[in-house]
């Protein structure tokens, strides 16, 4: 390593042995379980949203093998709210292949990490560093904005060119020792000083040589990708209740696919007539159906508007109470089911109206 590149990680672990965060949840007793569950929930999400989740996940599945053979839906329950629901479905999924192909030991190379699901390099890297002591290079959102930064780096950063120039500075900059900690300082600034925006750059330790504060420009790096008009898509969603309203019929989605393995509401298109689909599956409406005012919620790349309709139904049928593709949720004594976040505030104005009509 040049001697410019040793003063680089130098000045990061030194400003991290002061300023750092040493005493977060997976920070204490490392282990590679601790560290991989807590960079898999950091993925897109902030540290004081992650850290009661992952409380609550550590203390229902305290190491791989509880985690490897419990059920999906009590795995993604635990994953409410959290959002991007593939993360928990692909840590379930790469718990199973640790359990039974590496008998609950991690493997200790970012190669053989990287293929298992839900894994990148960069998670790779970090789980390697921080549990196991040995030199991986990391490269998360907060690293690259450093990076580009520092350097000026054209190109957003994970335009292929630049994610791989990104990469080559990330790999010269990583120390061999300390890997662990310069990794979690790496983080650390990205996170706090080297923000989005009004990065506090009179804090910084790398502020007398980095180039976008030295010219002036930090607001104009990382360089941001063209916008695209995110799409709209329709849909209603058919709230069937049972007919003292205190049960509603849910549908388990399909494992691929947006809340994938998550219980919701059944869906048809929003000027489709509920009929069809209440008769194809043996189901009977009492009374009006009522529909409420639309909802929208944003994915990274489109926007779905969501109608609720609401429909009483006659009894029950037997065949949906015993069929796994439904379950009766009761709304004052709720079962540990995977919901996503809009379906889970429906379900509590539900219950909010049931307690008023009491």
């Amino acid at each position: 390593m040049s001697t410019t590149n040793n003063l680089f990680s130098q000045q990061i672990l030194a400003w991290f042995e002061q300023h750092g965060r040493h005493h977060l949840p997976w920070q204490q007793d490392k282990t590679p379980y601790k560290v991989w569950v807590s960079e898999i929930m950091l993925q897109q999400t902030q540290v004081s949203t992650v850290i009661p989740y992952f409380e609550r996940f550590m203390s229902r599945f305290p190491d791989v093998k509880s985690l490897a053979t419990a059920n999906e839906d009590d795995v993604l329950h635990l994953w409410t709210g959290l959002g991007y629901y593939a993360r928990a479905r692909n840590l379930h999924k790469a718990a199973k292949i640790i359990h039974q192909q590496y008998k609950d030991i991690f493997p200790d190379t970012v190669e053989a990490l990287s293929e298992l699901p839900g894994i990148g390099r960069s998670t790779a890297g970090a789980i390697i560093a921080a549990s196991m002591n040995k030199r991986a290079v990391i490269l998360d959102g907060n690293v690259k904005r450093v990076l580009c930064r520092y350097h000026c780096v054209e190109g957003w950063p994970d335009q292929t060119s630049t994610n791989k120039q990104l990469w080559e500075i990330a790999e010269r900059y990583t120390p061999d020792e300390n890997c662990g900690d310069y990794n979690q300082a790496m983080m650390d600034l990205g996170a706090s000083l080297c923000s989005r925006s009004k990065p506090a750059c009179d804090l910084c330790p790398l502020q007398d040589s980095c180039q976008a504060y030295q010219t002036q420009r930090t607001d104009s790096f990382p360089r941001k990708k063209p916008k695209k008009t995110l799409r709209v898509k329709t849909t209603a969603m058919l709230i069937l209740q049972s007919p003292d309203a205190r049960k509603v019929l849910l549908e388990k989605r399909p494992s691929q696919g947006i809340w994938g393995g998550l219980w919701s509401f059944p869906e048809i298109p929003v000027d489709a007539a509920p009929d069809s689909y209440l008769l194809a599956n043996g189901l009977k409406p009492a009374g009006e159906i009522r529909k409420w005012q639309p909802m929208r919620h944003t994915f990274s790349h489109f926007h779905l508007d969501m109608t609720p309709v609401l429909i009483s139904l006659n009894k029950p049928q037997d065949n949906v109470l015993e069929s796994s593709r439904w379950h009766w949720y009761d709304l004052e004594n709720p079962g540990k089911l995977g919901l996503a976040a809009p379906v889970k505030n429906l379900l509590g104005t539900l219950k909010n109206n049931l307690e008023s009509n009491l």
